[in-house]
């Protein structure tokens, strides 16, 4: 009888043992981990399980790890960490943590294509904001087999890109990106926009080249579709469209203040004081306001146009060459007394 009673003594024992086991488990499983704010947690390639702790705890401020590195060293994730980037929130428990880390369910992140004027700051900028090695995105951004794949060359390859806002996973690899971008840029040139090129006589491409030069011609969004016009008027007369940008792309001195006649005398594909008709390529990645100003350009007889001597940032407008040359000469004249060479 007493060994009995010892017997159900001890279960009982047991029993409020393994439940206070179980409960404390269960609570350190449900805690959270004492994020402070809703942050990012960035995984890399290389990263294991003591690195991941010390992002969680360093970048994130989480405080209570315990449960963490319980559930990873029962599992197998100490040798299947998935790279990523995950958002984790302050009410985030770490059973949700770590579910989600094993899962390798990353959250989107915002990448920006800027308008930008090479492809090689376009990598580095990529780069920046992706897991992605700017080398790497470059490499096969100048693969001429690949760009040719793609429907592009070294020249016009900038008009690829649509500079947007657009979500995606933090470790793409670079030709899924690129794939991204296809895409984005198919969505952009839908049947409308397409036919408005077409009316004006110029493929997609062309478009974008004319919409970079626009773009480095102003920053003024109520001139672009002026300026848009008025080359599109000296496309249609057969003219040169002696745009000044094109002359800096050539030389790649995009600092220049003032262009002078050893410039435009440099022979380049780019240097439109030369060469008729558009240059081979965009000269930058232009803006969405640069192609739409193309695509509704203001229709006028403008065919020349001049920096205004405010320095503003706008333009004087001419009809005929005694009025271009009224208006260039009073800019000389103003930045002469600037002292700009």
């Amino acid at each position: 009888m007493k060994k009995k009673r010892l017997l159900i003594g001890g279960s009982i024992l047991f029993l409020i043992l393994a439940s206070g086991i179980i409960t404390g488990y269960a609570c350190l499983m449900n805690q959270p981990l004492g994020i402070e704010k809703s942050t990012f947690l960035y995984i890399d390639n290389d990263d294991n399980i003591d690195s991941v702790c010390y992002k969680l705890e360093h970048r994130l401020h989480a405080r209570r790890l315990t449960g963490f590195r319980l559930l990873a060293f029962q599992s197998d994730y100490t040798n299947h960490i998935h790279s990523g980037a995950y958002l984790f929130t302050p009410e985030a428990r770490t059973w949700q943590i770590f579910r989600t880390l094993q899962a390798g369910n990353q959250t989107p992140v915002s990448v920006t294509i800027p308008s930008v004027r090479t492809i090689g700051k376009l990598c580095q900028s990529i780069s920046h904001q992706l897991m992605m090695d700017s080398t790497a995105i470059a490499s096969l951004l100048t693969d001429s087999t690949y760009c040719a794949s793609l429907g592009y060359n070294a020249y016009t390859l900038p008009a690829l890109f649509i500079p947007n806002t657009y979500e995606v996973y933090w470790n793409t690899s670079c030709k899924d990106f690129i794939k991204r971008m296809q895409k984005e840029h198919q969505r952009f040139w839908n049947e409308k926009r397409t036919a408005q090129a077409k009316a004006i006589g110029l493929t997609p491409t062309e478009v974008s080249t004319l919409a970079s030069i626009v773009d480095e011609e102003t920053a003024n969004q109520a001139e672009k579709p002026i300026v848009a016009g008025l080359y599109i008027n000296r496309l249609k007369a057969n003219m040169l469209l002696q745009a000044d940008p094109t002359v800096k792309f050539g030389l790649q001195e995009f600092g220049l203040r003032r262009i002078l006649y050893k410039h435009l005398e440099t022979d380049s594909p780019y240097n439109t004081y030369i060469y008729k008709g558009l240059p081979p390529g965009p000269i930058r990645i232009p803006s969405i306001q640069g192609l739409e100003s193309v695509l509704n350009y203001s229709h006028h007889d403008y065919l020349y146009m001049c920096a205004k001597e405010d320095f503003s940032g706008t333009h004087n407008f001419a009809r005929t060459m005694s009025q271009h040359l009224a208006n260039a000469r009073r800019y000389q004249q103003a930045l002469n007394r600037r002292n700009i060479r």
